[in-house]
Order: C-alpha cells, then structure tokens, then sequence
C-alpha cells in the first residue's frame, strides 16, 4: 500500500520531514505548502513532489493520505483542525498547539479512525528506547531523580515562543513519559536574555507523587549544543546522550544496601558500561512508525498520542505560570485520563 503525503511547513524541520518522506520506499510525497516562494522553489528543483503557497489549496486539489505539520507553533492549532477535518491522517511537530484551548481544539476535531500524532521526536531516539528497556528491567531499583540538560545557541528562525514551549517540552514530555506517577507541583525560574520577545532560559524543579524530583535545565543561550539525560537510581545512574545516541550506566558498587556499623546506606563508584546502540535517525524512525499504523502494520499505541501531547503543553504552561507567579504550580492536567477535561471554547 502506498501512501500519499504532504507537507505543510518548509522551514527547518519541515525540510528534513521533505528529505525523509521522500527516501521512504512505499510513500509518495505528493504536495508540500509554505508562502515562502524561495523555500517552494527549492523542493521543486529536488523533488516531484507539487507545491503549493497555501495550505487550503493543497487539502483541496491534493489527493492525500496523511499530512504533516511543520508550520510555527501558533499555527497548529489551525492548520491541524483544518486536516482532521479534512479527514487525513496526521503528524503534528510539537508542541501540539500554543496553548491548552488550542490542544482543546485539535482533540475535538480528531475523528474515528484518524491516526494522529505528535512530533515528539526524542522519543524515537534509539538512545532513548534503549533508556526505557533498561528501566523497565526494573535494574535501577527505585528511581531518584532525573535531570535533563538542553541548550545550545538561540535558533533565530524561532519568533514565535520561547524556549520553554519550544526546546523544553521534549524534555518535559521525556520526564513525564519516564517516570512513574503524577506530577504534583513544578517550581521554575525563567530570563530573557538576548531573545528580542520571549524567555530564552528555564530551570525548573518537577515533583511527583512517587517522590522521584525532575530536573530541567533548557536555555538558548550555550555556545554549544548540549543533550543529555540522567536517570539516578538506587543501584546507580545511566547517562543519556541524545546527540551521540549512547547509554551508559555508572554502577553503584554498594547496591543492595549494606549493614554497616552505623547502619547507613552505601553508594560508591563502581563499573562503567556502555551499551550497545544500532543508531538511526530518529525522524526516519518516527514517519515509519507513523506509516506503518496507517498500514494497520502497528499499534497506534506506540506512536505519542495527542493526549501524550497535550499533557507536555500543560505542563509547559505550568513551568511559565510558576516563574510568573514566583510559587509552585500544580499542572492543569497530569495525565491522559485527564485531558479529557480539556476546556469547551
């Protein structure tokens, strides 16, 4: 079966979704749209796929299967009930929309039997599906903490949010997805710096009911790009590295506890492993994931929901709340069950 796609959005990352989309054996990419003259012009001259200056024309004379979204955030919300309505599949990069009433607003729009996503593209890293089999081991004992660090130079092509809804709702939507329980509260601190209109820099403190504390530490502001994750636990830590797509784990050498003479707990530094990674991009892993649900090939279960989606938002709005406000804030919503509250407008 193949797939007819499009793409909506030519900046960066609609690029890559171009340049993928059009490697995939058994999907055609068909049409793509963007206003910008200069960015149609250029998947012209390398692809046969049809381009369009709107997204309204192409739904209209395109004939489509799926589409996905690369627009700037404050347009999700439009474009991606204009393709739910249309009754295409979707892929919608994250965030899922600007706000909690625009997540509102795609989720009413999805209809029976639509396959919707969101781009939520660390979650398809291989380094990260490794993280996850390695945790669901349960060889860690019982988690601690996880802290994530994400920054790097400001991306002048980003103008419409800041880095909180930007560049640490991955790590967000990571944190939440990783650990188990509820968020209870977040506390975070925020600066603009050289952004000409939004924060450029968080640090955010996550608290959740099984007592494990999230750390978030994003910026824009680093002269070079940093991904990485760890995840503390009572036999030790692993180490995640986003970029380089490795695992390691630093062994706790007195896990399970010992009885000592004061009767304390040990940690000490034990072995070091690195474990081993078939590496691959992990867009090409998301659009194949995304292709083979549509096929009926996997569960789309395995693919990040739009509630998975909505619940990074809610978070996010509760990081920009809590540095407004100075205080912990609870989130809106801190789980898919949740969401199904999602206010009416």
């Amino acid at each position: 079966m193949v797939l007819r796609f499009g793409v909506v959005g030519l900046g960066a990352m609609g690029r890559h979704h171009v340049r993928v989309i059009s490697e995939m054996p058994d999907v055609d990419l068909v049409a793509v749209a963007d206003p910008s003259e200069e960015a149609r012009e250029g998947v012209e001259r390398e692809r046969p796929a049809t381009t369009y200056a709107s997204s309204t024309e192409m739904f209209e004379r395109a004939k489509l299967d799926a589409v996905v979204i690369a627009v700037p955030t404050i347009h999700h919300e439009a474009t991606a009930t204009a393709v739910l309505d249309a009754g295409l599949h979707v892929l919608i990069e994250k965030p899922l929309a600007a706000s909690i009433e625009g997540v509102a607003n795609i989720l009413r729009h999805r209809g029976s039997g639509q396959v919707a996503t969101v781009g939520h593209i660390e979650r398809y890293n291989p380094a990260v599906l490794k993280l996850v089999e390695l945790l669901q081991s349960g060889e860690l004992g019982r988690l601690f903490q996880v802290r994530a660090r994400r920054t790097g130079p400001l991306p002048i092509r980003i103008q419409d949010v800041g880095v909180v809804t930007d560049l640490a709702t991955h790590d967000l939507d990571l944190i939440n997805y990783l650990v188990p329980g509820r968020v209870q509260s977040i506390f975070a601190l925020t600066a603009q710096r050289i952004h000409a209109m939004h924060e450029d820099l968080v640090t955010a403190l996550l608290s959740f009911d099984s007592e494990v504390v999230g750390l978030l530490d994003t910026n824009w502001l680093t002269p070079v790009k940093i991904r990485e994750m760890t995840v503390i636990g009572d036999a030790g830590m692993y180490r995640l590295d986003f970029i380089n797509q490795d695992v390691f784990f630093y062994e706790n050498s007195a896990n399970p506890y010992w009885n000592g003479r004061n009767g304390r707990a040990g940690v000490s530094e034990g072995n070091m492993v690195r474990f081993q990674i078939d590496r691959r991009e992990p867009l090409r892993v998301e659009l194949e994931m995304f292709a083979s649900v549509i096929r009926g090939e996997r569960d789309e279960k395995e693919l990040v929901s739009l509630e998975d989606g909505a619940l990074a938002v809610s978070l996010a709005e509760a990081v920009l709340e809590s540095a407004r406000k100075g205080i912990p804030v609870m989130p809106r919503f801190t789980d898919a069950e949740s969401t199904s509250e999602l206010p009416v407008i």
